[in-house]
């Protein structure tokens, strides 16, 4: 067999940056500075500027980020979420870890977003905030949801956690909500070497609010004054200096997962559709997801995997129909769960090249011609 077709490929990642990886783990041996320090406090003011935002603040993971935001907004029990049906369980989940109620809504078929349009049924009395989830790497129309979300009072909150370097008509993605909250898994644009997550704002309150509960509730600048009960969020300190030797690359590598992007839609057989990217929004595809719309999923994806392709799913039940968020009268979500039955996800990194590209089309041809062979 060929070469394997990598999903993602971090040892190709990690290498162009290995020799200042390294220098960050032996600095953080000789001094100690596992958790918080000066890497912590450069990447929070560099990650800010970098995404637009006045605050950034370091937290443990990308869960925990949304999951600070809903509580330093003081919602919960008896709240309302908005949150899309299709994201993952992670943003639900952090809205009911509040004890804040998720309502979720359907999205546009075309970009797999929310929008004002679904959005807007859903507000009642109760909602307090909805979660923009920047899926796949594309930002929500920020501007539609905000026209619908700030009359009603309603604050809007950026799940980016697949959204780093994302842009929606010159904004960065990051600093157009009252606040966003991304993870740093090490499959993200923008990954660390195992978990971490950041809340970034342009509110200079809400910032110091999260600091504060995110570190047991200290007061600021003190040891063993808590004025608030928080919890136990940091950022460790080589995380940080790993995340700031990457984030040097960052754009970088996100303009090689866009160079993918193109050939995989120039090449792409009719019947695999991927997602619209809007023309005010410029995509950093963390993930390339296609529809598949005349053969099933499992036939498409056992012959990727015989020629050592490797693909995904993101995501394959909607969160609604997920056990911890079903109820008695389960709502239906057509476009949701119409499309997470079809969707996969093709190899997509910085590094894939224009063979490989060529390569999983030239495969998803062979089923479809397949398929209409067998059909005529």
């Amino acid at each position: 067999m060929t070469n394997p077709v990598k999903f993602l490929d971090l040892h190709t990642t990690h290498s162009q940056v290995r020799p200042a990886l390294d220098e960050a783990w032996n600095q953080a041996l000789e001094t100690s500075g596992f958790v918080g320090g000066k890497h912590v406090d450069l990447f929070e003011a560099e990650f800010a500027a970098y995404c637009e935002a006045d605050y950034c603040v370091g937290v443990g993971n990308g869960t925990d980020a949304l999951e600070l935001i809903l509580d330093a907004l003081e919602i919960g029990p008896g709240d309302e979420v908005i949150v899309p049906a299709n994201t993952f369980i992670a943003t639900a989940e952090a809205v009911a870890r509040v004890g804040a109620t998720p309502i979720f809504v359907d999205v546009d078929p075309t970009t797999a977003l929310i929008t004002g349009e679904t959005v807007a049924p859903a507000i009642t009395e109760r909602t307090k905030a909805v979660m923009a989830v920047h899926l796949y790497g594309q930002t929500v129309n920020m501007d539609d949801l905000l026209a619908v979300c700030d009359p009603a009072g309603v604050k809007v909150i950026e799940d980016s956690a697949q959204g780093h370097g994302a842009t929606w008509r010159g904004r960065r993605a990051g600093s157009m909500g009252i606040a966003a909250g991304f993870s740093f898994y090490p499959g993200k644009n923008l990954g660390a070497l195992g978990d971490g997550g950041a809340v970034t704002t342009n509110d200079a309150a809400l910032a110091e609010v999260i600091r504060s509960k995110a570190n047991h509730g200290r007061k600021l600048d003190t040891k063993y004054e808590h004025h608030v009960l928080g919890r136990n969020s940091r950022l460790d300190g080589f995380q940080a200096a790993a995340l700031r030797i990457k984030l040097a690359e960052l754009d970088r590598w996100n303009e090689g997962r866009r160079n993918a992007a193109a050939l995989y839609r120039k090449f792409l057989p009719e019947s695999f559709v991927p997602y619209v990217e809007m023309e005010d929004a410029k995509s950093v595809y963390h993930l390339f997801v296609v529809r598949t719309t005349k053969v099933d999923r499992d036939t498409v994806g056992a012959a990727l995997q015989a020629e050592g392709i490797q693909w995904g799913i993101h995501y394959p039940i909607p969160c609604h129909i997920q056990v911890p968020f079903m109820v008695e009268d389960n709502p239906t979500f057509p476009v949701s769960e119409e499309q997470a039955v079809q969707i996969m996800s093709l190899p997509m990194h910085p590094h894939l090249t224009p063979a490989e590209v060529e390569r999983v089309c030239a495969v998803l041809a062979s089923v479809e011609a397949a398929a209409d062979s067998a059909a005529a």
